[in-house]
């Protein structure tokens, strides 16, 4: 189908008509200096072609939203997480509803983030869903940089891959793009190169007016044309607009911008209480935030120098602590005393770990143990090492060692479960029953205890088989031992009273 847009009017007055077909296939770079028209330009292409193609605009200053009201395109707000506008975005082309991505009160950086992940959803969406949709990017030197700025390289490399993939591989998509910049010099030169259709409005820099004659095949000395040009006035060239330059005035839009240009307006008559006003403070500006002192002025280079060479004080004598310094192996060793006689409760296995924890801590209290008390966390790895009851010697091995090391990566109500488990591999031990993990692990449930097992198995920290009578063996890769094996469906083992350790 053949869609021709009125553009504006050509020399003679003539109809400047757009091809939209071979402007989807090909592309359009717009260029000019502020003020010569460009935001006019896209809004009548915009409007023109709006009954015809789906659209997408990437506004950073929200000029553009105004096309909602009269062709009903949705306003996407961009202070979204990237998540969330990247699958809006994979919506949009599914459900082909023209938008306005409105960036409007983001930083830079946030815009090119937001930007980068608008387009990728686009880009990304499934074959299915592969329209034609016009996607016109406003101020897009912001998105394609040809040099490094302030922003991050991260966000930098996110927006200006974003826009390589809108104007290289977009066609094949169904993605038409249509950038519009200030300056060339300031756009990416692979971004810029893929367009086939070019207006080119009015330009001052030499530079820019170089690069413009260059790419509509123009010499040099007629570049000084583009300073010439009026506002709303460019030079077309373009399989969808013109085989050869040919100068455009654009037409009249329907639409307009929220934002004008400055126009200028008389100034109002002098008050006779100007001063009043002007050094009278208003009711509302006590709610204004307070700006910042400016920071001090640096120190001169003298200044630092002579610090330098001040000799060094010498450190003051550390004042004698009034209370008596905390011998830390004899409050271990009491606090190792409070958990056996915690443990040798025969309640205290069917007892909750918060209810252990106010009995530790009145024991603590009544033997008088010096400093503060283990906190929780703490105290749950103490209680799982301690429910173990391993003699000197086992406690020492490197295998038990290292057993405590992989029980550190587990969750703190897992950690005892997982140690009797391992001390019944190091010590060669029959493996405990379901019914004892069950009850180490807090619960009367049998088959919990055994998910808990293929949890410890699927994290590579145990191999449990059965033998040929159906009891389980329960294997530690990394300490290179194994439990004897015990029947699964066998008894709780009741926590018999330990002895303390020697």
């Amino acid at each position: 189908m053949n869609v021709a847009i009125d553009m504006g009017a050509t020399t003679g007055s003539a109809h400047a008509m757009l091809d939209l077909e071979e402007l989807l296939a090909t592309r359009l770079l717009v260029q000019g200096n502020s003020g010569s028209g460009k935001s006019h330009l896209l809004r009548r292409l915009l409007e023109q072609s709006a009954p015809w193609v789906q659209q997408c605009i990437i506004d950073p200053e929200g000029d553009f939203v105004t096309l909602a009201d009269k062709f009903g395109h949705v306003v996407v707000d961009a202070a979204r997480t990237e998540n969330e506008l990247t699958r809006i975005a994979g919506r949009i082309r599914q459900h082909r509803v023209s938008v306005v991505l409105n960036l409007e009160g983001l930083d830079v950086e946030q815009q090119m983030r937001a930007a980068a992940a608008f387009l990728g959803g686009m880009f990304d969406a499934d074959r299915d869903y592969w329209y034609p949709v016009l996607v016109v990017v406003d101020e897009a030197q912001l998105f394609a940089p040809s040099v490094a700025g302030e922003v991050s390289d991260e966000a930098r490399k996110l927006s200006l891959g974003a826009m390589t993939n809108l104007m290289c591989r977009g066609r094949k998509r169904g993605l038409a793009g249509v950038i519009a910049t200030q300056r060339l010099a300031k756009l990416a030169k692979n971004v810029a190169a893929e367009a086939s259709n070019f207006l080119m409005g009015r330009t001052f820099l030499d530079i820019d007016m170089a690069r413009a004659a260059d790419l509509l095949g123009m010499e040099k000395r007629q570049a000084e044309q583009f300073r010439d040009l009026a506002r709303g006035h460019f030079i077309a060239l373009g399989p969808a607009l013109s085989r050869r330059p040919l100068p455009v005035t654009i037409g009249d839009v329907e639409t307009s911008a929220r934002s004008t240009s400055p126009k200028l307006t008389p100034l109002p008559q002098a008050s006779a209480d100007a001063h009043d006003l002007i050094f009278t403070a208003a009711p509302e500006e006590a709610r204004m935030p307070i700006r910042r002192p400016p920071p001090p002025a640096p120190t001169p280079t003298a200044d630092i120098l002579a610090q330098l060479s001040r000799p060094r004080p010498e450190a003051e004598a550390v004042p004698q602590s009034l209370f008596p310094e905390i011998d830390e192996a004899e409050r271990d060793a009491q606090i190792d005393a409070i958990m056996v006689e915690l443990l040798g409760d025969p309640d205290a296995s069917f007892r909750s770990v918060a209810v252990l924890y106010q009995d530790f801590l009145v024991r603590c209290r009544i033997r008088r143990v010096p400093g503060e008390a283990p906190a929780l966390p703490a105290f749950k790895r103490k209680l799982a090492v301690a429910r173990v009851g391993l003699d000197r010697e086992t406690a020492a091995s490197s295998a038990w060692q290292q057993a405590l090391a992989l029980s550190e990566s587990l969750a703190d109500d897992i950690q005892g479960v997982f140690l009797v488990l391992a001390q019944a591999a190091v010590t060669a031990a029959p493996c405990p029953s379901d019914a004892t993990l069950a009850r180490l692990y807090g619960t009367h449930s049998a088959s919990r205890a055994r998910r808990l097992l293929t949890y410890f198995e699927e994290r590579g920290l145990v191999v449990v088989r059965l033998d040929f009578r159906n009891n389980r063996v329960v294997a530690f890769p990394d300490l290179g031992c194994e439990t004897s094996p015990g029947d699964p469906a066998g008894p709780d083992a009741m926590i018999e009273e330990r002895p303390a350790a020697e």
